[in-house]
């Protein structure tokens, strides 16, 4: 940090650019080992060394030099980590926070705003344990050379020999105090660096162990899950109610206890594990069932120790679908639901403003298209002619063009291998159809399929028609741009309500509610911009393009895919699952498919 000092001091004290800070220039002195000419050399390297952990300081856009975005690089040693996985890097990330948020209590002045009184922001997850650029593991190299005075350097000459080692990385940014270069001296020289160094010393091992033994049986839970009849497990004792208005698990929930016949024991948890097919959980107003539902649907993520959902474990390909009145679809086969439309094709429908039903049906379809073996379903959020049709009603319609997913919901498993988990409260369609029934009576879970096939006896049997599952279509280049037609620069925003802006498109995402953090939100942005810049083929073959880009990200970490060009997106970035990278590229209305190939 002597050198980043020196660079503040020489400062003028109302600086906006900091741009001595952002140039870390070097200067290796003529003659020196490194160096044996009669010139200095000049180096730009924002890289400075607190001991033996480094700090990146970068430029986080060019509207923003007052908040730079600092990158830790913390040997992975000095924590006990010798295997890095995103849950240690997590665990990390969490127990940071305490030791940031003491810093924000010493600095803070509620009469004085952020940007003069200056502020720390490191990332906090949900319950969540995902891909971050906010905490990962990289492998960094150690400092090889000894300050001088200002911003001289002298390359270390000792034959010891010092190659790149394992590093948590931790992402955050920090708000200069306006106009206070002795202040921004401290909080970046002295007091950051403390805490961070107060972190390591004081790293909880055990915390550690138990995140990394949890993840462990989360992983076996899974593969489990995999190669198993079931598609969803539920561990007895887990807290599914949320706190109103929060993530957090409910103080005085009931836990949850699986039905006696249907609890299962795996990796030494027992819970309720729910086969696949077609399974119908009821029960009266308030009893619990969405709440069930919402604890499967989180399964689809790794939770963290004290979440209540650690171990619901559902398969990760499953998606929450439906109705979006409103939405586009383009070049959509959804005639196994919609028989035919006025003037229309439902082998190959299209339209930018869909109803209810064909929305349902789009989504339904396209997410079989994208690979899910599971769709989650709920009744209060879905369109009522697209669900169900009672006998009454079909004696009397005789012209009718939907055909209820009550038709449709065993042969969807039978011919695809998708299973459908619904919550019905209302209807008893479902009933003659589920292969097994839930009923939730005083947020108790009771098997009543029995119950329930004996009441449904007189409901008569559904014969279905043949049904076409394929989509045969291609998405052309053209119209898939960052870039608003008629201009040469880029634009990219996502608004925290669930709206990505992306050249000319208004991309409506609010109905992926499968997406649970804002920054999965802008990182579905930077996903959706970098596969719009990159290719120069008249066709983009979405599979391969998106297999490629999670391979990219993969290897050269989640902010392989941000740029600092566009000043009104975020810095914190979570992965997005590829169910929801599709689904977002389907609500795109400028873009352009073609039928075949």
């Amino acid at each position: 940090m002597k050198r980043l000092k020196a660079f503040l001091l020489s400062m003028d004290n109302n600086t906006t650019t900091y741009k001595e800070m952002y140039e870390g220039r070097i200067i290796v002195p003529s003659g020196s080992y490194g160096n044996p000419t009669s010139e200095p050399i000049v180096e730009s390297d924002p890289t400075y060394w607190y001991g033996d952990i480094s700090v990146l300081i970068e430029t986080t856009h060019k509207n923003a030099k007052d908040m730079p975005t600092l990158t830790f690089a913390i040997p992975a040693c000095r924590l006990g980590i010798t295997e890095p996985s995103v849950a240690a890097a997590d665990c990390c990330l969490r127990a940071l926070a305490p030791y940031i948020d003491g810093l924000n209590a010493e600095i803070y002045n509620r009469s004085r705003p952020d940007k003069e009184n200056g502020r720390y922001y490191l990332y906090k997850p949900g319950g969540e344990v995902l891909l971050r650029n906010t905490a990962y593991f990289s492998v960094c190299p150690q400092k090889d050379y000894e300050n001088g005075g200002g911003a001289t350097i002298y390359l270390l000459h000792d034959d010891v020999d010092r190659p790149p080692i394992l590093c948590l990385c931790i992402k955050m940014q920090v708000q200069l105090p306006a106009r206070k270069i002795r202040k921004t001296i401290q909080m970046l020289c002295r007091d950051l660096p403390d805490a961070i160094e107060r972190f390591v010393l004081e790293f909880n091992k055990g915390q550690l162990d138990t995140a990394l033994t949890l993840a462990e049986k989360q992983q076996k839970i899974r593969a489990f899950l995999k190669n198993s009849p079931y598609c969803a497990f539920i561990a007895d004792g887990s807290i599914l109610p949320r706190s109103k208005g929060t993530e957090y698990p409910m103080y005085g929930a009931v836990p949850f206890v699986s039905p006696p016949d249907d609890r299962i024991e795996i990796c030494g948890v027992r819970g309720m594990g729910i086969k696949r097919g077609v399974t119908v959980i009821t029960g009266g107003g308030y009893s619990g069932k969405s709440t069930l539902l919402d604890g499967i649907s989180a399964g689809i993520y790794d939770h963290v120790y004290g979440d209540g959902r650690e171990l619901c474990i559902t398969d990760d390909t499953a998606v929450t679908v439906s109705a979006e009145d409103g939405r586009c679809v383009h070049h959509v086969n959804i005639s196994p639901f919609i028989k035919w439309i006025p003037g229309g094709d439902t082998s190959d429908f299209s339209t930018q403003r869909a109803s209810g039903s064909t929305s349902q049906a789009a989504n339904i379809m396209e997410a079989v298209y994208g690979g899910s073996r599971l769709i989650l379903i709920d009744e209060d959020r879905s369109a009522t002619n697209f669900m169900i049709r009672d006998g009454m009603m079909k004696e009397l319609i005789a012209k009718e063009p939907i055909t209820p997913f009550t038709d449709r919901v065993c042969q969807l498993y039978e011919e695809k291998g998708v299973s459908t988990i619904l919550v019905i409260g209302g209807s008893g369609e479902y009933l003659s159809v589920a292969h097994k029934v839930y009923m939730l009576e005083d947020y108790t879970v009771y098997d009543v399929t029995e119950k329930a096939k004996n009441v449904s006896a007189a409901i008569p049997a559904v014969c279905p028609d043949t049904a076409d599952w394929s989509q045969t279509r291609t998405l052309l280049s053209r119209g898939f741009s960052s870039y608003p037609q008629g201009t040469g620069t880029e634009t990219l925003s996502v608004s925290d309500m669930g709206i990505i802006f992306m050249g000319d498109e208004k991309i409506d995402i609010r109905a992926l509610h499968n997406i649970v953090s804002v920054a999965q939100m802008d990182a579905l942005g930077f996903m959706l911009r970098r596969i719009a810049v990159t290719g120069n083929s008249p066709y983009i073959d979405l599979e391969k393009v998106i297999n490629e880009l999670y391979y990219t990200i993969g290897a050269e970490g989640l902010d392989s895919i941000y740029t600092a060009f566009f000043t009104t997106c975020r810095r914190f970035l979570d992965l997005p699952r590829k169910q929801e990278l599709m689904a977002a590229i389907n609500r795109m209305r400028h873009i352009c498919f073609t039928k075949g190939r």
